[in-house]
């Protein structure tokens, strides 16, 4: 993955060994907020607040699959290209939310519209089927 190891030389990335319970508690936490998202009565300011921790949870799971960790949302957004293989469309997506995202927790000011709701639903969606198609995680040699 040399576009991750690029990462880490500019302190974007670090690099750490991936953990099986890390990674199934990021799947479960995610999964658990994909299913209330259909919860009823919810706000669409919830639902986003919920698809977005949870495409959140997937990206940084397929991220410390691979090995790597990174404390920036959108660094383990963009990183989707290399771990899930994930079209730069879609992790835009990502991009747009996040930043709405941002809006809203350090301004107050969430503006989020129907599609772009819908779209962050269904890309979460699509993360989770893509994570749990890594399978398990196997330890690497240390070389």
């Amino acid at each position: 993955m040399d576009a991750l190891d690029n990462l880490v030389k500019i302190k974007e990335l670090n690099r750490e060994p991936p953990n099986q319970g890390e990674f199934d508690g990021m799947v479960l936490a995610a999964t658990t907020k994909l299913q209330d998202v259909k919860l009823q009565g919810l706000s669409s300011d919830s639902q986003f607040s919920l698809a977005y921790g949870a495409a959140h949870a997937l990206s940084l799971a397929a991220l410390r699959w691979h090995g790597y960790r990174s404390d920036k949302r959108y660094i383990v957004f963009q990183c989707l290209q290399h771990t899930l293989g994930l079209e730069n469309a879609k992790w835009r997506v990502l991009d747009q939310c996040h930043k709405r995202r941002n809006l809203a927790e350090y301004e107050g000011h969430l503006d989020i519209d129907a599609q772009l709701l819908k779209e962050l639903i269904v890309l979460a969606h699509e993360l989770l089927d893509r994570v749990n198609g890594l399978g398990g995680i196997h330890e690497k040699s240390e070389a």
